[in-house]
């Protein structure tokens, strides 16, 4: 380790002599309480700190040492069910020592804590014998993490060699395995956390991130391995929405990330978290997820370590072949955080004040995200899916961190504001939404032969029952052509039966694929009835007091298993109502 001394401090930059041999994104630990820091820059003798905790105390002439080794995390048994800070120190650790300086609920500054549990046993099935000839991925054994799944143990990806010993059929994370050319190996890795994981290959995003969610998953999917970001004013339901996917999502491991999150808001996922029930096991959700919490009244610079360290531990599990999902609550802060560093350093600001690289580190985050077949002689296939909300001021997506996002992002989930006031939830807008990821096919052979094609329709009367909105508005709805009123009418019973969906309904707040395409599927089935019999002379007023009408607006309560018998008796009862007008 080599020292230097502190020779001016701002905030959460730090600036420092005497770092001879210190390499760009080098831990350091500063002061006298050795605080966690970052190389961020070098300019002559001179090294840019960014400090990951409350900089308070530190004066010119701490000491500042160079740990000689970048930013990682612990990789191993133990992860799924856990709580982690920013830079994956375990909080419930944390929280048993409090800092006597600054008071009770602070917690206390420079702790260094293993972020894994180093005392417990983890019983191994072991795949492999003496003599066998491995590489970089294959698996050693195999232990079961949590109920909800088994962790596989492979060998690192500087390994390759032939096995010259077994360990015992019981280790904690510490304690060799296997001896690969007498070298140990043990089921505790650590990996730099800006630096991607190797994969065998790329793959085509071509499978959706089921999420039970009618407006994602029929009209506007994110592909397993893909990206999305939802951006939204405040009370738009940002948060709410990333929870239930994180809840409802057929992703294999959740792993939510709160970047700079309200205190308050934080909590709550805390707390809500290890009480929802995973509906795949019936155990707790924690048993698959994982939580970085990271609060707006948290070091600003904590937040860029947050995000790395969630997509860190997402291409860990990706390598073991599972479908990942990570949600990150909200990238605005980080890019608030980098603007903060940067003014700091008296950087040049961008647009908005921004630094002029946010586009590029937020395109190093969302690129991470993929679909891939991990090295080794059996490939595992696995992905990581990135979430990232959006907070931009006032709701004005016109702000740099939208835009940027949006680029980027093969789905966008725009939250609308009005819709938000109506109560209409999820808030996501469907003319202003988008998603890039050809999966029609997908869902065409999996769900229903017809299933792009109802998919496109809902989205063109959608348009047309928007823009017949906006005439109605000014000249009322009396100057519509009857077939116009139709669409109308069918456009709202869509907006308010089928895309509306509550988060907190036993029932509806998961719908099944099969489900959606059946009740889509009543619903135009309606429209194309009335549109064959209607005429300038059909008292329109009728349609809306159909009994049928009432009954497709309770179609969200059906059962999954009885949505398609339920669907046919519904049109055939939508056959004899319309033939009476």
């Amino acid at each position: 380790m080599t020292g230097g001394r502190v020779t001016r401090v701002a905030g959460p930059v730090v600036v420092a002599k005497g770092l001879d041999q210190v390499r760009l994104y080098n831990v350091v630990r500063v002061g006298r309480r050795k605080l966690i820091g970052e190389v961020i820059r070098l300019k002559g003798d001179e090294s840019v700190i960014q400090v990951y905790e409350d900089s308070g105390g530190l004066q010119v002439g701490s000491s500042v040492v160079d740990t000689g080794e970048p930013l990682a995390v612990e990789l191993g048994p133990g992860l799924l069910g856990s709580i982690f800070d920013g830079v994956q120190r375990p909080l419930p650790a944390l929280a048993n020592d409090r800092d006597a300086e600054f008071g009770e609920p602070f917690l206390r500054r420079g702790v260094e804590l293993p972020s894994l549990d180093r005392e417990r046993c983890w019983p191994l099935d072991h795949r492999l014998a003496t003599g066998d000839v491995v590489e970089a991925g294959d698996v050693i054994a195999t232990t079961a993490e949590t109920s909800a799944l088994t962790h596989l143990v492979l060998v690192p990806p500087d390994r390759a060699g032939t096995v010259t010993a077994i360990g015992a059929a019981e280790a904690t994370i510490d304690e060799p395995i296997v001896w690969i050319d007498d070298e140990p190996v043990t089921m505790l890795t650590r990996w730099p956390v800006r630096k991607r994981r190797p994969v065998g290959s790329r793959l085509d995003p071509t499978v959706p991130l089921v999420t039970g969610q009618r407006v994602v998953d029929t009209l506007f999917p994110v592909a397993r391995g893909g990206s999305a970001t939802i951006p939204g004013g405040f009370g738009t339901g940002k948060t709410v929405h990333e929870q239930t996917l994180a809840k409802w999502s057929d992703a294999d491991v959740i792993i939510y990330v709160g970047c700079g999150e309200r205190g308050n808001e934080l909590a709550e996922v805390l707390e809500d978290f290890p009480r929802l029930v995973d509906p795949r096991t019936g155990a707790s959700l924690m048993e698959r997820t994982i939580l970085v919490a990271n609060t707006s009244n948290m070091p600003v610079a904590a937040r860029e370590a947050s995000v790395y360290t969630g997509i860190t531990i997402g291409e860990y599990y990706r390598d073991q072949g599972y479908d990942v999902a990570l949600m990150a609550d909200s990238t605005s802060r980080w890019g608030e955080a980098l603007r903060e560093v940067s003014s700091r350093l008296e950087e040049m600001p961008g647009e908005e004040g921004y630094p002029a690289y946010l586009p590029s580190r937020l395109a190093e985050f969302y690129e991470r995200a993929g679909a891939a077949t991990s090295t080794g002689r059996e490939p595992r296939t696995g992905s990581v899916t990135v979430v990232g909300a959006v907070s931009p001021p006032g709701g004005d997506f016109s702000e740099p961190v939208t835009q940027y996002s949006l680029r980027l992002a093969g789905t966008f989930w725009a939250l609308d504001s009005d819709l938000a006031r109506r109560r209409h939830f999820p808030s996501i807008h469907w003319t202003r939404s988008y998603s890039l990821y050809d999966l029609g096919a997908w869902f065409d052979e999996t769900v229903a032969e017809d299933w792009e094609d109802q998919r496109r329709w809902a989205l063109r009367l959608l348009g047309e029952e928007e823009e017949l909105q906006n005439i109605v508005q000014l000249l009322g709805i009396e100057v519509l052509a009857p077939s116009e009123r139709v669409a109308f009418q069918t456009g709202q019973m869509l907006r308010e039966d089928f895309l509306q969906q509550s988060a907190y309904d036993d029932v509806d707040s998961f719908c099944p694929l099969a489900k959606q395409y059946w009740m889509l599927k009543v619903i135009r089935h309606l429209h194309e009835s009335i549109l064959r019999v209607v005429g300038d002379d059909t008292d329109l007023d009728r349609i809306a007091r159909l009994d049928v009408v009432a009954d497709v607006a309770r179609m969200r309560s059906w059962r999954p298993d009885a949505a398609a018998t339920n669907a046919g008796e519904l049109m055939q009862r939508v056959d004899e109502e319309v033939a009476t007008l």
